[in-house]
């Protein structure tokens, strides 16, 4: 071994009880380094363990949370089973208390019902005796009893018609629904002797339905006059209204008879009946309550009757509206012929079946710049 090399002896870890090796200071150099990066290898294990253990610490708290929540929730939905339940139990309720005053409103309706047909009945019975006295034909049998207490309405409805318009109704509805359903048509004008210039000239007009309002439901609410007398049973004299109104004014109003100073006379036209309004209170009903009277008209006495005087309110009035089924609205209609010359075409355009139409009923026609009513009643077929 030569004295002026230099040795230097390392003991690695582990050599105890074996050979050592000799290290030469590169060999050192490569274990300083290789120890250096096992350092560096478990510094950054070491870093990345306490980031794991940080990872898992924060993941112990969340579920720790999410354990308490899934405990609060569960708690929540134990209590809103226990309010579901109590809910259910209380629609239960709630529909069987519904229930029973379903049963006993319709117990009410129906006593109720009975107590206004006993009143009416009771009031009716009261007052025939002292409602006039009508002479009437009996002319036909009732056989539906269900109709016998119902009011049947005829209806008279005013259409208002403007100026170039006209309404044709037709014999057979089906007639009116083909022209409808055209909805326009070219109505040749007919020729006459002072226009032949205007031979073949043709004019455009509109067809549409007639849609009106008829009356579906109806209450008439009656009123009793306190100082008023119905006087029926009154006699063809052959004098004007207003000397028979003097002549039972001058009668009704000496106390002698009953009655007292009159304030109004009315002739009821429809009825041949007349009215009279006293001017105070207690007049009327003594003379009511005798129902007959000799009244002197003239030179002679006549039996008349005297009967309470009834007025009557619409308190509830329904309609609903209604199509013509056989009348067709003719719209747009020029001014170009007199209107008797219109008429006449528009008839026989709409009368050829080779244009769709049909036998005519009625037709009536408004020039342009005027105005007009037509009048609907109940169509008997």
């Amino acid at each position: 071994m030569d004295p002026d090399e230099d040795f230097i002896y390392l003991i690695a870890p582990g050599c105890v009880g074996r050979s050592c090796l000799e290290l030469t200071p590169e060999r050192v150099r490569q274990e300083i380094e290789r120890c250096k990066e096992l350092c560096s290898a478990l510094e950054q294990e070491h870093v990345d363990l306490q980031m794991a253990k940080e990872g898992v610490e924060r993941r112990t708290q969340e579920l720790r949370k999410e354990g308490e929540l899934c405990k609060n929730f569960e708690q929540q939905m134990s209590l809103n089973r226990d309010e579901e339940g109590s809910l259910q139990a209380s629609i239960c309720l709630a529909k069987e208390e519904q229930n029973r005053l379903m049963q006993e409103k319709q117990v009410l309706q129906k006593k109720l019902e009975e107590v206004r047909k006993r009143v009416l009945w009771e009031d009716l019975a009261t007052m025939l005796p002292a409602l006039p006295e009508k002479k009437m034909v009996f002319k036909g049998l009732e056989t539906n009893k269900e109709d016998m207490n119902k009011l049947v309405l005829t209806p008279l409805i005013r259409y208002p018609l403007p100026g170039g318009s006209a309404l044709i109704t037709f014999e057979k509805a089906e007639v009116a629904q083909r022209i409808i359903e055209a909805k326009e048509h070219m109505v040749e004008l007919s020729s006459g002797e002072e226009l032949e210039e205007l031979d073949r000239c043709r004019v455009r007009v509109q067809a549409a339905p007639v849609d009106v309002l008829l009356p579906s439901a109806l209450e008439i609410g009656l009123t009793r006059s306190s100082r008023s007398i119905l006087v029926s049973d009154l006699p063809s004299l052959g004098i004007p209204e207003e000397t028979l109104l003097d002549k039972l004014e001058l009668f009704f109003s000496k106390t002698k008879n009953g009655g007292g100073e009159v304030e109004s006379r009315e002739f009821l036209d429809d009825s041949g009946q007349v009215v009279l309004t006293f001017a105070r209170d207690g007049v009327a009903e003594p003379l009511i309550a005798r129902g007959h009277m000799q009244v002197l008209i003239g030179r002679r006495e006549y039996k008349l009757k005297i009967s309470p005087c009834m007025s009557g309110d619409i308190t509830n009035l329904q309609l609903q509206p209604s199509r013509c089924p056989r009348t067709v609205l003719l719209s747009s209609i020029p001014d170009v012929l007199g209107e008797e010359l219109m008429r006449d075409s528009l008839e026989i355009h709409f009368q050829k079946a080779s244009r769709g139409g049909g036998e005519v009923d009625a037709l009536a026609y408004v020039p342009a710049g005027q105005q007009a009513v037509a009048v609907f009643t109940e169509d008997a077929g």
